[in-house]
């Protein structure tokens, strides 16, 4: 059984009436829309016709109809048209980046609350990644006779430090020596590539050796670092304000994924050719099979290294989720980029 332009005006008209009232469509309320022009029966017949086709379920017998994970797919597929946000609110979301923007876990953690503010469901920013950063600043500080600080500054302002053994007789000229070499020899130096040059750093450390053993080893322990992909989330309650999720188990489930760091990195950041992707129920695992996923990509330069994510009832706003997340991909990376 074809899908022809009424069934496909019906089954929008379903969609639009069952994102913003959260309550099941019957006949009625569709013929009263503006521009349908069909009788309830012939709605109720094609309403019939819908659900034997998969794109509409009865959760009660007397009860209207709610679109299934099938009619959404269409929908953001074939029947919706992104909007634009006003030029208000594109002003005051960069702004909002702009006075938060000095480093780059500043910048993540206000664009995971503007998106948050923006749709009202759950943000998720996922950093960029360790092994896309370069160096731009290693520096060894001493805290002890026995012990020195070793901070690395990345070229967006991300920090890693460590407390590392200095072998006896070392003094601050010594360690600056060494933190000058690190320096130029990793500076620009993208994080995945610097490990290429550690023989070549230790042939050259001369009476420094040991210190130098000591700091390329924690320089390594950094890029192995399990957790060097940092994820932030934003509004974590929003989703608790819709009747979707008065329900305690559900309720239960959401929160348990948002703990988990793992789940959200794989929900967010699955897919790295992509620019926008929405997964839709049941395509997002059994643990989300109540939400709705949509992700954009932001760069720094011309390398594509963060996702971001608004997660939320399958009845989403995708309209206003898509383009809020398209100017906030727009906006990280223009900030990200000229740092």
């Amino acid at each position: 059984m074809p899908l022809d332009d009424r069934k496909f005006m019906i089954l929008q008209a379903i969609i639009d009436d069952y994102i913003t009232t959260a309550v099941p469509v019957g006949s009625r309320t569709i013929s009263r829309k503006a521009g349908v022009g069909f009788s309830p029966a012939t709605i109720r017949n094609e309403m019939s016709d819908l659900e034997e086709l998969g794109y509409l379920d009865q959760p009660h017998t007397s009860a209207g109809r709610v679109p299934s994970d099938k009619a959404y797919r269409l929908y953001v597929d074939r029947l919706m048209k992104v909007g634009k946000l006003t030029s208000d609110e594109r002003e005051r979301i960069h702004d909002y980046m702009q006075s938060r923007g000095a480093q780059v876990d500043a910048v993540i953690r206000s664009a995971a609350t503007v998106l948050a503010d923006a749709t009202q469901y759950t943000s998720v920013i996922v950093a960029p990644k360790l092994g896309s950063l370069r160096i731009r600043h290693i520096q060894l500080v001493p805290v002890s006779e026995e012990m020195a600080l070793m901070i690395i500054v990345t070229n967006l302002g991300i920090v890693k430090d460590a407390v590392i053994r200095v072998p006896s007789g070392l003094s601050a000229d010594d360690l600056y020596s060494i933190s000058r070499m690190l320096t130029e020899r990793l500076a620009n130096k993208p994080l995945e590539a610097v490990r290429a040059t550690f023989a070549e750093l230790l042939q050259d450390a001369e009476s420094n050796r040991r210190l130098m053993v000591e700091a390329l080893r924690v320089i390594g322990r950094k890029l192995d670092a399990e957790d060097a992909t940092e994820v932030v989330v934003g509004g974590s309650s929003k989703l608790l304000n819709y009747p979707e999720y008065a329900d305690v188990e559900k309720a239960k489930n959401f929160l348990a994924v948002l703990e988990s760091k793992d789940k959200l990195r794989q929900l967010i950041g699955r897919e790295e050719g992509m620019e926008v992707t929405i997964h839709i129920g049941a395509e997002n695992g059994p643990e989300m099979s109540d939400c709705s996923v949509v992700t954009a990509r932001y760069r720094v330069g011309d390398q594509v290294t963060g996702a971001l994510g608004i997660i939320g009832p399958t009845r989403m706003n995708y309209n206003r989720v898509i383009s809020v997340l398209e100017f906030m991909s727009r906006a990280m990376s223009e900030l990200l980029s000229n740092r």
